[in-house]
Formats: structure tokens, C-alpha cells, sequence
């Protein structure tokens, strides 16, 4: 079995099951709010506000930028590990992946990081 340092769950299995249970998360938390908008006609700012300041939408809101940070993550490691080849870039390709991953990785903790603060900073 091959595995990789840069994987989140370190072989293909629990890389699967990351995909599959945050594609689970998102889809519930979509549902969900669809549903909310859906039975709450003429939402205005400080219904809206209300609502995503609750504590049960904050640790929502956290654990969906957490499932979102991971999904992204698992899915962009597959595409840079298939296609950043030796192909495209002969014997420059490892140095390429792992940039490639490094700045991915970087954006998505930033994303993960200001998600927080948007959701438990109190502005």
C-alpha cells in the first residue's frame, strides 16, 4: 500500500470515507437551511443575524467550514497527486505537486481560519 504524508487520512479508504461523510455534513446542513429559508417568508437582516447567531447555527456553521476544509482538501489532493505528473513536468513534478499542495493547503487553512473568526468573533 502506498501512502502519502501530504493525505489527510493517510490511504484511500479513509479518504474515501472523509469525502463521503462531509458530502453527508454539507448535504444536511443544505437541507436544512433551504428549509429554514423556505418556512421563514420575508427574512430581513436581523432575522438572518438571529438565526446564524444561534448556538446551535454557530457550531453548524463550524462544522460545515470544517467538512468544506476537509472535502476540498481530499479532493484537490487526489487531483494534484493524478494529474501533476512526470508527463507534464518530467523530473520536476514532485517539486510541482507539493507546491501545488502547499499553496492549497495554505488557502484552505486561511478559508478554515476566517470562517472562524466570522462565525465566533461577535462582529
Amino acid at each position: 500500500m502506498v501512502t502519502s504524508v501530504t493525505s489527510l487520512g493517510r490511504n484511500g479508504l479513509y479518504d474515501w470515507l472523509i469525502q463521503r461523510v462531509t458530502a453527508l455534513i454539507l448535504g444536511v446542513y443544505f437541507i436544512f437551511t433551504m428549509g429554514w429559508l423556505m418556512t421563514h417568508s420575508g427574512v430581513d437582516y436581523l432575522t438572518w443575524k438571529a438565526f446564524m447567531g444561534s448556538l446551535c447555527m454557530q457550531i453548524a456553521n463550524t462544522l460545515v467550514f470544517f467538512s468544506v476544509s476537509a472535502h476540498a482538501w481530499v479532493g484537490l489532493w487526489t487531483v494534484t497527486t493524478d494529474y501533476i505528473t512526470t508527463l507534464q513536468f518530467g523530473s520536476k513534478a514532485t517539486f510541482a505537486r507539493l507546491t501545488a499542495q502547499l499553496v492549497i493547503a495554505l488557502l484552505t487553512l486561511v478559508y478554515l481560519l476566517w470562517g472562524l473568526v466570522m462565525i465566533w468573533g461577535g462582529a
